[in-house]
């Protein structure tokens, strides 16, 4: 079936048909691809271990807009914590993205993810490589699989959705999706 989309941008009409069975195709292709992105990224690190992300924390994002809070997480326990924290996260936001699960949630964490490797390593690179980056894309299609709610094309939220407890509590509809 195909819906013809029907809004004002900038003060324009704006018309385009949208396949539907071509939409859900497409956001469980873009779902999977991240989610596997991710997990291979948690589980590479976990089968590197010991991770240090000292080199990140301490050194590149020093000087950098987002030095003041990157690096209090340089040492210590807070280090310690991140050396844990990034791949498991990583691999929690892989698996949520593939099973459709917490969709909203895993990708608001793959997004902020990004948005930190983004202007990190955008600021000591000097933006060498452009300001339209790898990590820029990434911070994109995760923000793309929450807008649309992609993990209700056959993914877990789906049921999720319509269990009694997000019925009964609307919020929680914020983080399956």
């Amino acid at each position: 079936m195909t819906q013809n989309v029907k809004t004002q941008l900038l003060g324009r009409n704006v018309s385009f048909p949208v396949s539907e069975p071509w939409l859900a195709y497409w956001l469980v292709i873009m779902r999977l691809a991240v989610g596997w992105w991710m997990l291979h990224a948690g589980l590479d690190k976990f089968l590197a271990w010991p991770f240090d992300a000292g080199w990140f924390v301490s050194g590149a994002a020093q000087g950098t807009s987002l030095g003041p809070i990157v690096t209090l997480f340089a040492d210590g326990a807070l280090l310690s914590f991140v050396n844990v924290a990034i791949p498991l996260g990583q691999t929690l936001i892989g698996l949520g993205l593939i099973l459709g699960a917490l969709t909203r949630l895993a990708s608001f964490f793959g997004a902020l993810l990004m948005a930190f490797f983004y202007f990190i390593n955008g600021e000591t690179g000097g933006w060498n490589h452009g300001v339209v980056t790898g990590e820029l894309l990434g911070l994109l299609i995760f923000a793309m699989i929450a807008t649309l709610g992609a993990g209700r094309v056959l993914g877990v939220d789906a049921y999720l959705a319509e269990s009694d407890l997000v019925q009964n509590h609307p919020k929680l509809r914020y983080i399956v999706g």
